[in-house]
This record gives C-alpha cells, structure tokens and sequence, in this order.
C-alpha cells in the first residue's frame, strides 16, 4: 500500500549504550499503594521549556507535553521504571483481528469538571486530531488509523489501514494520545489553554488550579484518577518557567525551586555536581539534535531559480563531510551529549551508523578534502551561502555555542558562508513549516522507545517536519516495517531504511543526550526512565 492510500506520516537525549528497556530511577519511584495521596507539601519545579498550546491536537513539543503528561488521561500508558506500554484508563487493549485493537474503559470514569468520560470522547479524541491536522500537532502519528467505532459506552474499536501494527499501542501513549472532553473542546479547530483549563478538562494524575501562560502553572493532585500510574504522592506542584538556565540554576542552588528540569547547561551541571545541597540526577534519554534541509529552498532547492537536484545534495552532503562531532560533544556539551551517526539513536534494535562511513573521513571524522571534491564534483566552484536558524530558548542556552562552532566549522573550510539567525521557539515552531527556514535546528525528544519513531515522522511524503522531502520507496519501507512480527525481519528493514536516507540526507543528526535533573536534598521519588517521560507524580518532599 502506497502513501496515497494513507493519511499523513508518523512523528519531537543519550541512550548511550542502554537498550530501549534500559532505565535509571532517580529516588523512590511508584503510586501509594492505598490510592491516596501523601501530603508532602507543595514540589515546585523549574524549567525553560516553554508551552506553545495545550491542545494536545495543535502542539508536537517537549514543554507542552510535559504538562499534557500530567492532565490528560491515555488509554495505554508507560509505567514508571519501564519503556513498555500497559492499560491506563482501559481496563484492556488488545488486537481483536489483524486490523482491529479494541479497547475498553474502565466504569466510572470522569473529567474533573464532573463530565463522564466515555468511549465517546475517546472516538472524538481521534477523530478531531485527524480532521485538525494541525501542521505543529502530532496527526501525522495517526497515519495507519482508518477510522474508530464504538459499540458502547464503555469500548472503542480502532479500525486500522494495514495488519498488525506493531507500535499502534506505543502511538496511545504518545502526543497523539491524551483522550479530550468533547464537551470542553471544539471538534474542527483548537481550543484556546483558557478554555481548556477554565473548563476543567482533566483526567490524569493532576488537574490545573491556575495557569499563567509560561510564567507559572499551578497543579492540584487529582483525587479521581483511576489510571494505572495510581495517585499522586504530592498535593501540589508549581512549574515555574525561567527565562534563561542561568535563573533556573541560581533558583536551584538557591533553594527557591525544588527541581530543575531542562535545560541546565553543561557548565551549569557540571558546577551543580560538586554542590552538596543539591543531586544531579540523570538517565536514558532518546534525544538527538539534528540539522533539517528544505528541499525547496536550501541552495539549489527546487523552488530557488538555480534548481539543481544534483548540486543540492552536494550541498547537503558537504555540510555532512564537515561537522565534527566530537568538538561538539566535548567543547559545548562537555560530554553530556555524545556523537550521533545514526538516524535511529544508539541502543535502540536497529540502530547503524551510516553517517560514519558515507561522510567525512570515513571513520566519525570531518574532511575538508571530502567535502570540496563533492562540490567541485556537481559543478560548484564558489563558496555556497546557507541561512541556518537555530532557537535561543528550547534546546537549552549551548544552542548558540553549538551553532557558533557549526558556522565555524562550515566557514572554515573555505567552502560555505553561513548567515546564522536565531528566533525564539513560539515562533520558530510556526515559521518552520512555512519554508521561512532553508536549514534549520531541531531536537528530538521521542514518543516511544522504538526505531520507527526516529524514521516515520521524518522520511513519509507528508512528513512533520514538512521540509518536501519525499521518496516513495523509503515511504512504502517505513510503512511495511512497522506491520513486519518477525522480530529480524524487521531488524532488517530498520537498517536498510536507515542506508537510504543516509545517502539523501533531508537531515543531519550529530548529537545524542542524556535525562537530566537537578534536585534539592529534601527531594526523592524523581523518574528519568526509559518513558521519556518526566512526571510530577512520584515525586516527595522531606
């Protein structure tokens, strides 16, 4: 089945080493065994990671969905300490045919402004992120669900477009998955954070008391959460958004926020390490950083007036040959990210490093010499200028060290001259998509502990990151891989997935990094697992 038969692609730090089910667990991890919260008092945390929207239909960003992690109930859901999935708000979930998962509710369900929460919602959850399709939302992961019926009150039926589906229950767990109250939100457009807050459209482990838009949060534990993840063992958490890490590291050395949660720099750590008051907490993480092309408007870009196939991806596969990792991870990152030359991340079954031996000196290193018979080889003799944005305020405060030594690195060769911008994310996030950017910066930060999510929001036709790139072999490799059961065989086709656009390079990844946290003395009960996901929920004072 090709991509015309399917809706938009799959989609936003080291695993180093560890497998996708490898963990750490930072403190005393786990619900009350009775249901009930413990009183602890208030946990206030600090971040720099900021919010675009709440609207799980209109955001596909770490800061948002750090807190659509807290709010919204999930049919499936990762369980502290693992990376695998499990029933949430289901009572079960299963395949009932090759293209039928069924799930069912648990009784009794409610939102916290009282409406009951049915498989009504559930199917209107799905149904609203497909007709949305918002460029900066998560639909695209929804590409092989057809449609979803609902026999009941209390059991949903999700018809899929190909055979068993191998990460379709991982997708429940995802940014495409928190389950909305159809009563709160509009079915067609998205719906204002006012909205959404003042109408109480909560499920999960914590509802929102108040909420300044990235000033200040204010959580209240959630007695009526009936998910597996069980209750809080806090009252009440305050996130407390920091303008720049300097702030967020002062606050945390100072003891005026309990928990430092992205981004610290690795200075900041690496000085918060020798500090006694506080504990640098840190775990597997499937972030990477990657440099994205747009196909239309990079140098010889399709829609440029030098349009030339050829001498585009010489383009690209010069910058390749140039950036040197390993200045990268131990200048700017002092270790805390590691050299990528995978699409796919280390750790993670399928994983190459095709990037190694295609580019550069063949074995991790840049050349000069690589990079200048490329483009001397597609007929280019005059330095290429490229535009490449990076953001000031989402990937962490090195962003601007990293992409002075990228621009360094480009410069020096001789070969290009960078024009390096840089815009904060709220409109970063926007102007991507609308080809205002030829190159550009981008994190990820997965859904899910598995390869296709490193391959299908980025190689489909209709990809997220919305940057006209399209091959439709890839494409129908990516589709087939994830219907594939024999474990090897589909190990295979990882791989192969993985050589190809090595060889295209619509992007460069170069870096991968680690969960990082920094906590008070008083604090345990902090998670940096192989979830990816930070929650507030096991997290205790005193």
């Amino acid at each position: 089945m090709t991509s015309a038969s399917r809706r938009r692609a799959r989609l936003l730090t080291i695993t180093a080493g560890a497998t996708g089910a490898a963990l750490i667990l930072a403190g005393c991890a786990g619900g009350s065994d009775d249901g009930g919260s413990t009183d602890s008092g208030t946990i206030t945390v600090g971040t720099t990671d900021k919010v675009t929207v709440l609207d799980p239909a209109g955001s596909y960003d770490n800061g948002s969905f750090a807190v659509m992690n807290q709010v919204f109930p999930f049919l499936m859901n990762t369980p502290y300490g693992s990376p695998e999935v499990e029933p949430d708000i289901a009572e079960s979930a299963e395949f009932t045919s090759p293209t039928q998962y069924t799930v069912t509710l648990k009784e009794g369900l409610t939102f916290a402004n009282g409406n009951e929460l049915t498989s009504s919602d559930v199917k209107f959850t799905f149904d609203r992120q497909l007709a949305i399709a918002d460029q900066n939302g998560p639909s695209s992961l929804l590409y092989n669900l057809d449609s979803v019926e609902t026999p009941d009150d209390l059991t949903a039926v999700f018809n899929l477009k190909s055979e068993n589906d191998q990460v379709f229950p991982q997708i429940l767990s995802s940014p495409a998955g928190p389950i909305v109250d159809e009563d709160v939100f509009a079915a067609d457009a998205l719906t204002s954070d006012d909205e959404i807050v003042d109408g109480g459209a909560f499920a999960g482990q914590y509802t929102i008391e108040s909420y300044d838009f990235n000033n200040l949060i204010s959580f209240a534990a959630n007695p009526d959460y009936m998910g597996a993840l069980g209750a809080a063992e806090n009252e009440q958490v305050v996130l407390q958004y920091f303008a720049d890490s300097s702030n967020l590291k002062l606050a945390i050395q100072e003891g005026e926020i309990d928990v430092a949660h992205r981004s610290l720099s690795a200075t900041d750590i690496a000085d918060l390490e020798g500090n006694d008051d506080v504990s640098v907490e840190t775990g597997p993480g499937g972030e990477i950083r990657y440099i994205v092309f747009n196909f239309d408007t990079q140098p010889f870009g399709a829609a440029t007036p030098e349009a030339d196939e050829a001498k585009a991806l010489a383009v690209r596969q010069a910058v390749a040959d140039l950036i040197d990792r390993d200045a990268l991870s131990e200048d700017t990152y002092k270790g805390t990210y590691t050299p990528l030359y995978s699409f796919v991340p280390e750790g993670l079954t399928g994983a190459t490093e095709p990037l190694k031996e295609l580019y550069g000196d063949g074995d991790g290193g840049p050349s000069v010499e690589a990079a200048e018979a490329r483009l001397a080889d597609a007929g280019i003799d005059e330095p290429v200028e490229l535009s490449l944005q990076y953001s000031n305020d989402h990937y962490g405060p090195s962003s601007g060290d990293e992409y002075a030594a990228i621009k360094a690195q480009l410069e020096e060769s001789g070969l290009f001259t960078v024009n390096l911008q840089t815009t904060e994310w709220v409109q970063y996030s926007e102007d991507r998509t609308t080809d205002v950017y030829p190159l550009y910066q981008l994190g990820w930060f997965p859904d899910y502990s598995d390869a296709d999510n490193y391959l299908t929001p980025f190689f489909l036709t209709d990809n997220f990151l919305g940057n006209h790139y399209e091959d439709p072999e890839v494409n129908d490799l990516i589709l087939e891989q994830a219907s594939i059961v024999d474990p090897a065989e589909r190990t295979a086709a990882i791989e192969e997935i993985q050589q190809k656009v090595a060889e295209q390079l619509s992007t460069i990844p170069y870096l991968q990094g680690a969960q990082v946290a920094v906590v008070g003395s008083d604090i345990s009960g902090t998670t940096l697992d192989a979830s990816f996901k930070f929650r507030f929920a096991p997290i205790t004072k005193g």
